[in-house]
């Protein structure tokens, strides 16, 4: 049986909030720097400012991918996508971009940001590459 549940609609008083997916900060930005992060699993993207204040930011999985799906170019440009709409409130116009990782979204995270008609200035790739790397093993003996 249970307790009675009494549903109540929200009037006037709900329609002062904002909803959680608009942000419109007060702060505007015309040129930032898009850093992508592309793994074999995940793609994540941020956008600073000059200066590397974080201002925003998204995922793959974070999208609405899950597992094996997180890592591919489609769900990369997706989040592009979605960071670029966010972006344009902010009164973004150009990007140096940073890429960095060997992932298969690194191309199209970049397409699918400059589709909704941000400017590119630079690209840049700072993946770490390994100097001497690890130690090999030692050979076999029979």
């Amino acid at each position: 049986m249970g307790k009675k549940r009494i549903v109540t609609t929200q009037g006037a008083e709900g329609a002062d909030k904002k909803s959680a997916g608009s942000s419109s900060s007060k702060k505007r930005v015309d040129s930032g720097i898009l850093h992508v992060q592309s793994t074999y699993n995940n793609t994540k993207l941020m956008l600073t400012d000059k200066e590397g204040n974080a201002l925003m930011w998204g995922t793959a999985g974070g999208t609405g991918f899950k597992g094996a799906k997180k890592g591919t170019p489609f769900a990369a440009a997706k989040v592009g996508e979605m960071l670029a709409v966010r972006a344009q409130n902010l009164g973004l116009r150009e990007v140096d971009i940073v890429v960095k990782g060997v992932g298969s979204g690194r191309e199209s995270a970049i397409r699918g940001f400059i589709s909704k008609g941000v400017q590119i200035s630079s690209i840049r790739d700072a993946t770490p590459v390994p100097h001497n790397g690890p130690q090999a093993k030692k050979p076999r003996r029979v």
